[in-house]
């Protein structure tokens, strides 16, 4: 009995932004635990110019460690995988990671479509997927995917989003578990459950 009342399991975290979502990952990445048994998926859209600096920026704000995903790195609880700028990250069912070069989506390269959809299929229910601040509907269409099966869509209130673009078109097209102001989810994501 006591069982139904805990937070379901969560398999994975993934977090989609575009502009204005870099302030909300800073704000965010210092309050998470640092015994955060669940992989988290960072998927932002930026230029290839900037290759390293969104790692070493967050690797300076969190106890967990954060890494630049390469082609079939294992995803494991306790650390953050960066999407590679200019590559799509997909996961696969060994709960690896996919880089892929394929054409852009939403003119964007990663696109946090790719990754919602792919998280989806392979982890379900067990998903947690966050939508930032951004200018276009990116995440919109992968966000659709996740309730599909099951998984937990989150949006940042469009109303405190630098960007509120992304968010709105995802509440309008997604009927999401929950919208929450920056300041409200790491102690959301605190109280998952790997």
């Amino acid at each position: 009995m006591a069982e139904t009342l805990k937070e379901p399991k969560c398999g994975a975290i993934v977090i989609g932004g575009s502009a204005g979502s870099l302030d909300v990952l800073l704000e965010v990445f210092p309050a998470l635990k640092a015994d955060l048994n669940i992989p988290i998926i960072i998927v932002v859209h930026r230029k290839g110019s900037s290759e390293s600096l969104l790692t070493d920026l967050l690797q300076s704000r969190t106890a967990l460690k954060v890494l630049e995903a390469e082609e079939k790195s294992l995803l494991e609880g306790g650390k953050v995988y960066i999407a590679p700028a200019d590559y799509h990250l997909l996961v696969e069912d060994d709960h690896t990671i996919s880089l892929d070069y394929s054409e852009k989506i939403n003119y964007s390269r990663p696109s946090i479509d790719v990754t919602f959809q792919s998280a989806a299929e392979v982890f379900k229910g067990d998903l947690v997927c966050i939508l930032l601040s951004g200018s276009n509907a990116d995440g919109v269409e992968g966000l659709k995917i996740v309730n599909n099966f099951g998984g937990r869509v989150v949006i940042q209130n469009p109303n405190t989003a630098i960007m509120p673009y992304m968010p709105q078109q995802a509440s309008i097209a997604v009927k999401p578990n929950l919208v929450l102001d920056s300041f409200e989810m790491a102690e959301f994501i605190n109280g998952l459950r790997g």
